[in-house]
């Protein structure tokens, strides 16, 4: 199936937009037709966090949106090495630990 040329598209980027907001949260749903995703901060010691932001979007783009990312974090660690994931580490833990980071030994 043949779409054509593509067009350009002019996206707009207005300046509140453009500082971005900071959320170290991310929560998910779905129903059938769409994925949410619900971007929060959380502030330790606080028992709650606010949402900043819903996005919702159809499952394809939500795939999509997956593929981008997998893309450019693979392109980040080619970059600037390894993201390293807390509490994903297979080497013995070193410093402070949450009571249930700890292992008997």
């Amino acid at each position: 199936m043949n779409q054509g040329p593509r067009q350009q598209l002019n996206i707009e980027l207005k300046e509140p937009e453009a500082e971005g907001i900071y959320a170290n949260l991310a929560m998910l749903t779905h129903s059938p037709n769409e994925i949410v995703i619900d971007f929060a901060r959380v502030v330790p010691g606080s028992p709650k966090a606010r949402i900043l932001s819903r996005i919702i979007m159809t499952p394809m783009n939500a795939r999509l949106l997956q593929r981008a990312l997998d893309d450019n974090l693979k392109k980040f660690e080619a970059q600037f090495g390894e993201i390293k994931v807390h509490g994903q580490s297979q080497s013995k833990p070193i410093g402070f630990q949450t009571p249930d980071a700890t292992t008997p030994e």
